[in-house]
């Protein structure tokens, strides 16, 4: 198994450590190459800048992205490691040229993520180079990254400074067997950002790519016990988002758009709308476990849907 230790900034991990969110974004300030050392649910652990030379926590990662600075802040707020937008906007400016300064902000996003007590802190492994400005890969099978599993291993078991997902021992005393993680729940801000790489940051139903007028949906509402899942949500532009939340636009099981006969006997309007009607979705997650959930399209129709 793989997992990777990042270099984190100090005061990032001492604000998010008194909140204990349920997702954060550990973003790095210049526009690198999106990050693909470890795989999505992988392990990714926190180390502190030198002199403080331990390991301190971690999380799990869901994706990387590239997104602009303004739905950054959006969707994430706090849980960026920052008191405010000012704040975020000034540490990713003042360490960028002048030619970098509006590029996207790089998000890796981690889900579940746990904050260990001083007392429980890791030594950094003896092959840990003081050169290393990201972090590194470690793998379970190789000797050092097995010594420093075990020490996770041991932390997860036991659920320290964790309120998320913990880790079995398979078969039970195998100290280095494979962890079996409790599936890691999404925030609202990782759900957001999950259905917005799903379909390609375009809107499902009109291909629209203005990244500003899109809004991600849920298909079953949260607050009706809708799961925060990629296969419950769809990124819509704004008012076909509106719509669908409102009832007068659906989603049917082969993936075509169904309109509402009430816009049009309502606000006597619709056309642009009705051109809709009938055509297949423009963007589906290329996944099945991505795709709209047909459980959640049925809720949808037979609850919200105003046909």
């Amino acid at each position: 198994m793989k997992f990777y230790v990042g270099v984190t900034d100090n005061s990032w991990f001492d604000f998010l450590s008194k909140r204990e969110p349920e997702e954060v974004n550990f973003w790095r300030p210049k526009n690198q190459n999106k990050f693909r050392a470890i795989g999505r649910g992988d392990l990714f652990l926190f180390k502190l800048h030198s002199p403080l030379n331990f390991i301190v926590g971690g999380g799990f990662l869901l994706k990387h992205e590239f997104l602009p600075l303004n739905l950054v802040w959006d969707t994430f707020g706090l849980n960026n490691g920052v008191p405010t937008v000012e704040v975020l906007e000034r540490k990713i400016l003042t360490r960028r040229t002048h030619e970098t300064r509006h590029q996207p902000v790089g998000c890796t996003i981690l889900v579940e993520p746990f904050f260990w007590p001083k007392s429980d802190w890791i030594p950094i492994p003896e092959d840990w180079s003081t050169n290393l400005v990201t972090g590194k890969t470690y793998d379970t099978t190789q000797s050092t990254g097995k010594v420093l599993w075990t020490n996770v291993q041991e932390r997860l078991i036991s659920g320290v400074g964790i309120t998320g997902p913990k880790v079995s021992e398979d078969p039970p005393g195998d100290r280095f067997g494979q962890p079996h993680l409790v599936s890691p729940r999404l925030g609202q801000g990782a759900f957001r950002i999950a259905v917005t790489g799903a379909y390609g940051k375009r809107c499902a139903v009109t291909a629209e790519r203005t990244l500003p007028a899109l809004a991600t949906s849920h298909i079953r509402p949260y607050s009706k016990l809708g799961p925060h899942q990629i296969n419950n949500g769809m990124l819509l532009r704004s008012d076909i988002h509106n719509l669908f939340d409102s009832g007068y636009l659906t989603v049917s099981l082969d993936y075509r758009v169904e309109v509402s006969s009430r816009i049009k006997s309502e606000f006597a309007n619709g056309r642009h709308y009705y051109a809709l009607h009938g055509q297949k979705l423009s963007v589906i997650p290329q996944r099945d476990d991505e795709k709209p959930d047909k459980v959640q399209l049925e809720w949808h129709h037979n609850n919200c849907y105003q046909g």
